[in-house]
This record gives structure tokens, C-alpha cells and sequence, in this order.
């Protein structure tokens, strides 16, 4: 082989590795207190429908009538939301 054709078959160049930020844990983590009170509001919400239920819709607040069950759902959903955060 002559010596231009051993210039054109350069062997490929190796990439270097990129340089990877490493993570912190920190950054991933939640506040510690975001897991008890997204299991916490789903739980209250569920107590509040089931004590509307089992009281015969007396309580928990009796002028509200059928809104207690809005309440507690709402109570929950906001505790179902929170684990679209949860990491």
C-alpha cells in the first residue's frame, strides 16, 4: 500500500466519555414530612366519607348534608395529587 492510501485509513478516533454530573441525593429526595401527610390526607378523607356514612349523615358536619362527601373526597384527592410528586 502507498502512503496516501495509509493517510485515508485513519483508525476512527475514540470518543471520550462524557462527563456525567453526579447526583446528589438530596436532589431526588422529598421533605421528609411529604410522605406522612400525603398518607395522611387520603386517610382523613376517607375517615371523613366513612364517618358521614356510619353516622347516618349526622356528622361530621351536619348543615352540609351530601357536601360532606365532597369534602372528603376533596380531602383525598389532594393526597392522591401529592403522589404524582412522590420520589
Amino acid at each position: 500500500m502507498s502512503e496516501e492510501t495509509q493517510k485515508n485509513k485513519k483508525a476512527p478516533k475514540a470518543k471520550a466519555p462524557r462527563a456525567v454530573k453526579p447526583k446528589r441525593a438530596t436532589d431526588d429526595a422529598n421533605p421528609v414530612w411529604y410522605k406522612p401527610v400525603m398518607f395522611g390526607l387520603m386517610l382523613l378523607g376517607l375517615i371523613w366519607i366513612l364517618t358521614y356514612y356510619i353516622s347516618g349523615a349526622q356528622y361530621p358536619i351536619l348543615s352540609l348534608g351530601a357536601g360532606n362527601i365532597l369534602i372528603g373526597f376533596g380531602i383525598a384527592m389532594v393526597g392522591f395529587i401529592m403522589t404524582t410528586r412522590w420520589k
